[in-house]
């Protein structure tokens, strides 16, 4: 049934369900839309949504970027893909294009997922908004000219108006999102969910295990950790202290972070356990709870090291020793899931 762009109507049988980050919840959303009923851990792993990377030469605000996820986007087509679920997605160059496109599909009865900046999200409270381009959120309806919108990390679904849209779906800056939308197409077969969980789990294992290059998985973290024993000396003071803040607001703030994503994996791994009957993937979850405690251990210290609320005498060794301890456990861990995961006791 097509909808004209200024009657009210709300597509029937989706739910908002909110979520610890935005685009596992999205996916997870749209999914359950589809009769497709996986929890936002599931789709975490699914999805091989657990990563590290240290970059220095990409800089935001002239700082160097570590990432605990891989790219915006990518764990809703991996989790879609190996559940069997035909997708559709387009950017636009012209911000009208994108709105009638977006009104079109959703007379079609189809959940749009969409790609935002935060600073212009007027439901937001003005202390969480900054200039971050890859908030995930969905619309399905519309009431009184405004867009019935579930961001998922509210708690209720809420609304965007036309041109409040428009303007966070166009936002200017880092990685415009260049008002990306996608949606679930079509269900191409009766997804097998064991199969999903061995395929996001490999690519995980190989991610953080693999990649021969020094700045991602845990080898990233190492990297990361020898880097940052230098900072003192090499940027001085002021600066370093600015590094580590950025650090831990991309750890903690940005996309749920370093500890989150570790306790949301161990939730996916007792989920897995349940699945396969299988106590080991259990054993890993517990360790895997362990390394996010170190994780947030890490960022209260580097928190106040950023706040000078700390020595600086030896409190960048104090704070990369710990790193690479939780490299050694991570290694560790993966390792034995990998090694689960190869086995034919599944």
């Amino acid at each position: 049934m097509q909808q004209n762009q200024n009657t009210d109507f709300e597509i029937s049988g989706f739910k908002h369900n909110m979520s610890a980050h935005c685009e596992n919840g999205v996916t997870s959303n749209l999914l359950n839309f589809n009769n497709i009923q996986l929890s936002e851990a599931m789709v975490f792993g699914i999805g091989s949504g657990l990563f590290f990377s240290y970059m220095p030469f990409i800089k935001l605000n002239g700082i160097p970027v570590s990432s605990y996820r891989p790219l915006p986007g990518a764990i809703f087509k991996r989790t879609a893909r190996r559940m069997g679920v035909h997708v559709k997605s387009c950017i636009f160059r012209n911000p009208e294009k994108a709105m009638n496109e977006l009104n079109r599909v959703l007379a079609e009865g189809k959940p749009v997922g969409m790609v935002v900046g935060v600073y212009h999200l007027k439901y937001f409270p003005p202390a969480f908004r900054f200039h971050f381009n890859a908030h995930n959120l969905v619309a399905f309806g519309r009431t009184n000219g405004s867009y019935i919108i579930s961001d998922p990390v509210m708690e209720t679904q809420v609304l965007l108006d036309n041109e409040d849209l428009k303007k966070v779906r166009f936002a200017k800056g880092t990685a415009e999102p260049k008002g990306k939308m996608y949606f679930v197409d079509k269900i191409l077969g009766k997804p097998d969910l064991k199969l999903a969980i061995i395929k996001g789990i490999t690519q995980t294992c190989s991610h953080m295990l693999t990649i021969p290059i020094p700045m991602f998985g845990v080898k990233g973290i190492r990297f990361l950790a020898k880097r940052m024993r230098n900072w003192q000396k090499k940027l001085g003071e002021r600066k370093a202290a600015l590094y580590m803040a950025q650090l831990v607001r991309m750890q903690e703030e940005i996309g749920t972070g370093g500890a989150g994503f570790r306790f949301m994996y161990a939730a996916f791994l007792q989920e897995t356990a349940q699945i396969f009957e299988n106590p080991t993937f259990a054993q890993l979850s517990a360790e895997m709870t362990k390394i996010g405690d170190l994780w947030r251990e890490f960022a209260i210290l580097a928190g106040r090291i950023s706040k000078n609320r700390i020595s600086a005498d030896d409190s960048y060794n104090k704070a990369a020793d710990l790193l690479m301890i939780i490299a050694d456990k991570e290694e560790k861990l993966f390792r034995e899931l990998d090694s689960v995961i190869k086995s034919k006791n599944l």
